[in-house]
């Protein structure tokens, strides 16, 4: 039986989009190192997500936070004693680690001596504690014991802290002293600071750490490279340097690892073509065996997994048709969310189009009937992300407005080498239009879109690609819905948080000081007088990444333009955790959609 968690007021005659923003949710549980029943995970049965607290040896579960705006970063300490979580300010960002024992009871500063910064890793160890913290001024990590916290590494690049072995003596940083933020090295460290191994493989190629082995005794480290122009994991022993590279030939598409908890294996996770695949990769003496067996999933997205100490597998799964669960490889439901389950959508098709970049992937969806339809391309924000044939409520809302849906992954998104993701880098945003533009072509051309009834939409940098697009090719777009947008690069760059600062630097080559022409040429607000399709745009208030300011301007500009614009302004960061405002900007976006193409409402459940 799966185990059912926390109550919620079954939805009464709602609409089916609303009803699946609205069901209960559940992630995949953490557990703690050495207390494997003690776990972690993040729900909303309240309405806002927050952490929650579950111990599978009696079966209880209990709410830890309860915050206005939600909290979903948390952490196990080893011993399942603690649970520590990020506490911010109105979805800033910005603040400390708090923690509170997990029987429940108090809160206390986890992290005393170590002053508020936007979080950059975080690790727990038995006697003492490692933090990365990112400021304006740059990186800093601070090991924390019971005498206090010290500077461990500082430095004006990015850097965050990646891990630290089980014996508590190690740390491994991902740092950019290159000056290359996307691009990363490795360095382990001791905890007195001394360097013991390091290796950046050179422009371009980025290294990252997943992280030392668990078991006591042994300090091998699990990272990923991508030397071969895609993600592969290797093992490294610091002490020495050696390397073991699996060979993983077999397996498509980019890969991530983690360790199995007794370090006899590795779990592997395939991302290509917008599903995923679960397999585990034997270890024998510390060397890969070279036999790869694949683990039993449905076909569909795997968002996360983790080997638990029987040796079975729990992953949180689900596809473009049917809402997330988290299973097992033993085959049962492992954590339930209460109440009605989310009303299923349709499934997507692939669409391969040729592009100025290569073949670009996009993956389709339609409501019932035949086209054309009336279309929206739901643009992926990242950039450095993907779609996936996994569960969406945007995605299923538009369907049941009435529109096909096209989701790209163009250049610039994971999952199809490293040389597809970089490929934006020098021209970003304007190279990823291309692609969008070729697959709105076929959309056009196979029959699928109605070319007088396209719209753009997109979040983060899915909302910069939008507002972007609707300036360079006003002619292709009927509306525009752009939430959380980079609208004015340069003050963008101004205004957000260092991490970023560093990405954009990266991605352009420079910052605006280097490159005013570039940024100018890629900032959708030098194109605002070429507007002609009413746009709508959402906005937080407290957002680091795309913050307030420089969407004012790009708003005022428009303005004076006379372009027809409308704003929802909401009080929280990039985003929102709490369930009836993003229900409430949901029902913005298809109410203006539908007022704009001239559709009904949405159809009720």
């Amino acid at each position: 039986m799966p185990f059912v968690v926390g109550r919620q007021t079954e939805p009464v005659d709602t609409p089916a989009w609303e009803q699946r923003f609205r069901a209960t949710r559940v992630s995949l549980p953490e557990w703690a190192k050495d207390a494997p029943d003690r776990c972690l995970y993040v729900s909303n049965p309240t309405g806002t997500f927050e952490l929650y607290a579950w111990d599978r040896a009696d079966g209880t579960t209990r709410q830890v936070t309860e915050r206005l705006h939600g909290t979903t970063e948390g952490a196990l300490s080893p011993d399942g004693e603690h649970i520590w979580w990020f506490s911010d300010t109105g979805g800033d960002e910005f603040g400390s680690w708090r923690r509170q024992s997990f029987a429940g009871g108090p809160d206390s500063d986890a992290t005393p001596g170590v002053p508020p910064a936007y979080p950059a890793g975080l690790a727990i160890g038995r006697t003492r504690t490692v933090v990365g913290c990112s400021t304006d001024d740059g990186s800093v990590v601070y090991v924390v014991e019971p005498t206090g916290a010290r500077v461990l590494y500082a430095s004006e690049h990015d850097a965050d802290l990646a891990g630290m072995s089980r014996d508590e003596s190690l740390v491994v940083l991902e740092h950019s002293e290159h000056g290359d933020s996307r691009h990363r090295a490795l360095r382990v460290l001791t905890v007195t600071g001394e360097t013991v191994w390091e290796r950046w493989d050179g422009p371009g190629l980025g290294l990252s750490a997943v992280g030392f082995s668990p078991v006591d005794g042994d300090s091998r480290l699990l990272a990923m490279h991508e030397r071969t122009g895609r993600m592969l994991p290797f093992l490294v022993d610091p002490a020495t340097g050696a390397e073991v590279h699996p060979d993983l030939s077999g397996l498509p598409g980019d890969l991530d690892a983690d360790w199995y908890p007794d370090a006899s294996a590795l779990l592997l996770r395939a991302e290509s073509r917008g599903r995923s695949t679960l397999h585990r990769l034997p270890l024998t003496g510390g060397a890969a065996d070279g036999s790869v067996e694949r683990l039993p999933t449905p076909v569909g997205t795997v968002n996360d997994a983790t080997a638990r100490p029987d040796g079975s597998v729990e992953f949180s799964w689900s596809s473009a048709a049917e809402p997330t669960v988290v299973r097992s490889t033993a085959g049962a439901v492992v954590l339930a969310p209460p109440g009605r389950p989310a009303p299923p959508s349709v499934a997507v098709s692939d669409a391969f189009v040729d592009g100025p970049g290569g073949s670009i992937h996009a993956l389709v969806a339609t409501p019932d009937g035949s086209g054309p339809w009336p279309t929206a391309f739901v643009v992926h924000g990242g950039p450095t992300w993907h779609d996936s044939d996994a569960f969406a409520a945007d995605r299923a809302a538009y369907i049941d407005l009435g529109c096909a849906v096209v989701q790209v992954n163009y250049r610039g998104s994971t999952g199809y080498g490293s040389a597809w993701r970089d490929a934006i880098t020098g021209r970003p945003g304007l190279t990823e239009l291309e692609d969008l533009t070729a697959v709105q072509d076929w959309a056009v051309s196979s029959g699928l879109a109605d070319p007088r009834r396209c719209v753009l939409t997109g979040g983060s940098w899915g909302g910069y690609l939008t507002l972007l697009g609707l300036g360079t090719s006003p002619e292709r777009w009927a509306a525009g819905v752009a939430a959380v947008p980079v609208a004015d690069y340069v003050a963008a760059y101004a205004d957000e948080m260092e991490q970023l600062r560093a990405f954009d630097r990266s991605l352009f080559g420079g910052s605006p000081e280097q490159l005013p022409e570039l940024y100018a040429q890629c900032s959708p607000l030098t194109y605002i007088e070429r507007l002609r399709a009413p746009v709508l745009v959402l906005a937080g208030a407290n957002d680091p990444r795309c913050p307030i300011r420089q969407i004012d301007n790009w708003l005022a500009a428009a303005a004076a333009a006379g372009t027809s614009v409308e704003v929802y302004r909401f009080d929280a960061g990039h985003g929102s955790l709490v369930v009836d405002e993003r229900v409430r900007q949901m029902r913005a976006e298809l109410e203006f959609v539908a007022r704009v193409l001239g559709l009904g409402a949405p159809q009720a459940g």
